[in-house]
C-alpha cells in the first residue's frame, strides 16, 4: 500500500494496490473502486446460490425396474415385462397396484364383455395381448376403456411393443386421437385413416399401423394379427 500524497489541486488522493489472481499482478484502485470491486463479487455469490435455490432438482429414475403389487396372475406378461413398463407409467400411477379386470381366458374373446368389466372403474388401464406370433404389445389407455362417440383420453396414453426389447411410443403431440370405442371395434392411435392399434368386436382379430398419434412402429409382426390373449388391467 502506497502512503497518500498531495496532488497538484491540494486533494489527497489515495491509491491501494490489490493482488489478483496472476502472480505478480498489481492493479491500482481508488478506494470506491475497490468497494465497487468487493461489492460485484458478492452479488455475484448472492445470484448464484439464488439460482442454485430456484433451480427445481431433476426427477430421480429409477436405476432398476420395480415389480408392481399385482391382484391377480397374468397369461401375456411375466415379471420382467412388467417391471419395466412399470418405468415408463405417468408419474401420478407410481405405487398404484394392479388389478386384472378382464382377460379373455376367464372373460371370453368379447368387445362387450370389455366394456361391461370396465364399468365402475375411471383409472388408468394397461392393454396387453399376445398374438398368434407370440407377439406381445399393448397400449396404455390414461382411463377406462368404454363405449364413445369419439376419441377420448390425454396424452399420458402410448402404445409398446416387445419386438424383443421394449418399445415405448409416446403422444407426439400432433392430433388428440387417443382412444375410440364403438360395439364392433376399439381403436388407439389415428393418422391418414388408418390407426396404431386396433381390435374388432370379437376381439379375435386386429391390426397395427404407424400412426401420426405416436409414430409408432407397427406392434405386431405383421399388420394384420390374430389374437391368443388379451389383458386389461386396471391401475388404482
Amino acid at each position: 500500500m502506497r502512503w497518500p500524497r498531495l496532488s497538484g489541486s491540494g486533494h489527497v488522493e489515495a491509491r491501494v494496490s490489490l493482488s489478483l489472481n496472476s502472480p505478480g499482478l498489481c492493479v491500482s484502485l481508488q478506494p470506491s473502486q475497490v468497494e465497487d470491486a468487493l461489492s460485484g463479487e458478492e452479488d455475484k455469490e448472492e445470484e448464484e446460490e439464488k439460482e442454485e435455490e430456484t433451480t427445481p432438482a431433476p426427477t430421480p429414475v429409477p436405476e432398476h425396474p420395480v415389480m408392481p403389487q399385482l391382484a391377480g396372475a397374468s397369461q401375456v406378461l411375466g415379471a420382467s415385462e412388467m417391471s419395466q413398463l412399470s418405468l415408463h407409467l405417468p408419474p401420478r400411477v407410481t405405487g398404484y397396484s394392479w388389478s386384472l379386470a378382464f382377460c379373455t381366458s376367464r372373460d371370453g374373446f368379447s368387445l362387450q364383455s370389455l366394456y361391461r368389466q370396465m364399468e365402475g372403474h375411471s383409472g388408468p388401464v394397461l392393454l396387453v395381448l399376445r398374438d398368434q406370433d407370440g407377439q406381445m404389445f399393448g397400449a396404455f389407455s390414461s382411463s377406462a376403456l368404454r363405449l364413445s362417440k369419439g376419441f377420448y383420453g390425454t396424452g399420458e396414453t402410448f402404445l409398446f411393443s416387445f419386438s424383443p426389447q421394449l418399445k415405448v411410443f409416446k403422444w407426439t403431440g400432433s392430433n388428440s386421437f387417443f382412444v375410440k370405442g364403438d360395439l364392433d371395434s376399439l381403436m388407439m392411435g389415428c393418422g391418414s385413416g388408418r390407426f396404431g392399434l386396433w381390435l374388432d368386436g370379437d376381439l379375435y382379430r386386429g391390426g397395427s399401423h404407424p400412426c401420426a398419434t405416436f409414430n409408432n412402429e407397427v406392434l405386431a409382426r405383421q399388420e394384420q394379427f390374430c389374437i391368443n390373449e388379451l389383458e386389461a388391467w386396471v391401475l388404482s
